[in-house]
């Protein structure tokens, strides 16, 4: 697929391919817009507003509008970024978000939760159906957690303490408060009290009364103040919450306990020894009951993997109120008969869950196994001194935890550990395996490896386009700076990797590729030796046979006529040695290069190179950025008030003949940045004489 892409941060206008089901690699120097690339695809597809990508030049203006066409048949994509790294991975209680979604949850794994489901779906549906026992449970947790929490069950700040602690002053109101009475024993009491407190500031303000405005004020003060000391509206409200969950509660309390629970309600002098303890005894079975059925409720795989005799285990489950003496009332046992009823249609098919149950615990341990492995063995290829392993968390749920090989214990914050450049390595592969699990249509990988050594490169290459599980076969967009991959992928094992390369250029915006094959990556020697046949200018040849000699190491006549040709010395000279060359020197050496430039002729040069103006027809006239860049360093290598900045910039970084030992050819391929040359020509321009 062709995509376009316009007005977008740098690029103006450009189209790159996109061919479906292989590695498609886009490789450019930095500035190309890479990145811009990147966005522009993945704000289109996840319906993201383009404004934000508009270019700054045209800010202002309305009717350039970013877009990008092309892609109208991509619905997903996967985009590995900073940004995912910093989101997704390396997380404090997990290596990646959602391991188990991402390398447990499949189709064999849904396909086997669903037979177990099916043989249990008696017992969990009877949970959904029945409001009853829904009740049941919600209330009894409600009256557990009035006790508060402490060793003995019963704590001093729980809402049972502090409601009937001190005796019940809604049924025990004292005689001068009568008046009161409806406002204390309505649903609104605490309400009503929090109002009567709150309006006791402004019993100073006047004589009358600041609820009513009448002027009997000082016959009510008294009341009022009696009212604020016997009264608190936290102890009422805990008060009510106690009685009214013992009220919901009260069908499932045997007759006994029930007369007991309305006696200690009604104290007025609160809870004695003796009823705390009987309090304490109901709150324990209430947790057994409570514990026993939140564990038939939530029976299933999890509650039953690691157990080979189910049979047992469900049994187990089975609820007996004999030992429940308190609750055992005829609203309980209607509930728990129920229950128990399905619990032993499960026993009936016991056989064959515990069948089910075999089938998915070896399907998760053999995918465990699978995805451990092959990260482990990555991580040890890639020199990463640690492992992984997937295993259940303590909330029961499937999480990939981290740890170094030398340290059993897992590690909790691997990010504070783990380097930028295993940072880097390890989000890739987790990466991976993420977008394989979401089956996107498109893959983005953005300036993945470049900071990795050629180890490590190989490494995650081999893992994410060669291994069992990879993106071998998928539609993946990697954008590059980095020509080290591309020379294993693209000229040493060609076979071994699915693969289009295409090399950006970026020229005032306008954004075009060329295709990179086998046979257009060759070692320098041989690009120089190209080169030298093919262009016109002698300059620009004695350039290369220059590089040539330099690049062989072959320091001897040829490199020291063209190093003193382009120092503008008048005599050649060999400057390690501190002498000028002999006449036969120059003749060894005039000869050597007229086998590539046949009228070659040293001071006819000298006179080119020294002639300034001359010099800048020769760089205007050059067809490609790297020749530019060499004749401009010749023009401008003698001014003292040469831009120090970018001399030292051009002279330390566009090595490019250093930097693999295979590469492109920089007469076909722009691989020196159009803003270099740019400055070049203005600099050139402004000293032009």
């Amino acid at each position: 697929m062709k995509v376009e892409i316009k007005n977008c941060n740098n690029i103006d206008n450009g189209s790159i391919e996109i061919k479906p089901n292989i590695l498609n690699i886009k490789y450019a120097i930095n500035g190309t817009g890479k990145t811009t690339i990147e966005k522009s695809i993945e704000y289109t597809i996840n319906k993201k507003d383009l404004k934000e990508l508009k270019p700054f030049k045209h800010k202002n203006n309305e009717e350039i509008i970013p877009q990008v066409l092309g892609i109208e048949n991509i619905k997903t994509i996967s985009v590995f970024n900073e940004e995912y790294i910093n989101q997704y991975v390396f997380l404090e209680n997990e290596i990646i978000k959602n391991s188990f979604e991402i390398f447990i949850r499949n189709e064999k794994y849904d396909n086997g939760m669903k037979e177990i489901n099916n043989l249990l779906a008696n017992i969990k549906e009877t949970f959904v159906n029945d409001d009853t026992i829904q009740q049941l449970i919600e209330n009894l947790k409600k009256l557990s957690e009035c006790f508060g929490k402490s060793k003995n069950g019963y704590s001093a700040s729980s809402s049972l303490a502090r409601g009937l602690g001190n005796g019940n002053k809604i049924e025990n109101i004292p005689n001068v408060l009568e008046d009161y009475s409806e406002y204390l024993k309505s649903d609104l009491n605490s309400k009503w009290l929090k109002w009567q407190f709150d309006g006791k500031e402004y019993l100073e303000i006047t004589n009358k009364c600041p609820y009513c405005a009448t002027n009997n004020i000082n016959s009510k003060r008294a009341k009022i103040e009696i009212l604020n000391k016997e009264y608190d509206p936290k102890l009422i409200e805990h008060l009510n919450k106690i009685l009214d969950v013992f009220n919901k509660l009260n069908i499932f309390f045997n007759e006994e306990v029930n007369k007991k629970i309305i006696e200690i309600s009604k104290n007025i002098n609160g809870i004695s020894p003796e009823q705390k303890n009987f309090l304490i005894e109901i709150k324990n079975q209430v947790d057994v009951l409570i514990q026993k059925l939140e564990t038939v409720k939530n029976i299933g795989f999890l509650s039953l993997k690691d157990n080979d005799k189910i049979i047992d285990i469900i049994k187990k489950y089975k609820i007996d109120m004999d030992y429940l003496k308190y609750l055992n009332s005829s609203a309980t046992n209607k509930e728990v008969a129920i229950i128990n009823k399905k619990i032993d249609e499960v026993l009936e098919k016991a056989g064959i869950l515990q069948g089910e149950i075999n089938k998915q615990r070896i399907n998760i341990s053999e995918t465990i196994k699978q995805y451990d492995d092959e990260i482990n063995e990555f991580l040890k290829c890639a020199g990463i001194n640690y492992n992984v392993k997937l295993e259940l968390d303590e909330d029961k749920i499937y999480r990939m935890k981290f740890r170094h090989n030398d340290y059993i214990e897992k590690i909790d914050k691997p990010k504070e550990y783990l380097s930028y450049g295993e940072k880097n390595a390890f989000s890739l592969i987790l990466f991976m395996y993420e977008a394989l699990k979401n089956k996107s249509d498109l893959i983005i990988l953005d300036d993945p490896i470049s900071s990795f050594d050629k180890n490590k490169k190989f490494a995650i290459l081999n893992m994410l386009f060669r291994g069992k599980n990879s993106l071998n076969n998928k539609t993946v967009l990697l954008l590059t700076h980095d020509f080290e991959p591309i020379i294993d992928m693209k000229y040493v094992m060609p076979d071994k990797f699915k693969s289009r390369v295409f090399f950006l250029e970026n020229n005032n915006g306008i954004l075009q590729e060329k295709e990179i094959t086998k046979s257009d990556i060759h070692t320098f020697i041989e690009i120089a030796e190209e080169n030298i046949g093919q262009l016109n200018e002698n300059i620009n040849k004695l350039i290369y046979i220059r590089r040539l000699y330099e690049i062989k190491d072959n320091k001897g006549l040829v490199y020291h006529l063209t190093s003193s040709l382009f120092h503008k010395r008048k005599i050649p000279s060999i400057k390690e040695e501190h002498r000028n060359m002999t006449k036969n020197e120059l003749t060894s050496a005039t000869n050597e290069i007229r086998a590539y430039i046949p009228d070659f002729d040293y001071n006819a040069e000298l006179t080119k190179i020294c002639d300034k103006k001359k010099m800048i027809e020769i760089f205007n006239s050059s067809t490609n950025n790297y020749e530019k860049l060499q004749i401009y360093r010749i023009i401008k290598q003698d001014e003292s008030n040469e831009d120090s900045i970018l001399k030292k910039f051009i002279n330390e970084t566009f090595h490019i003949e250093n930097d693999y030992l295979f590469q492109i050819n920089p007469c076909k391929y722009e691989i020196i940045p159009e803003y270099i040359i740019s400055k070049c020509t203005k600099n050139i321009e402004g000293n032009e004489v």
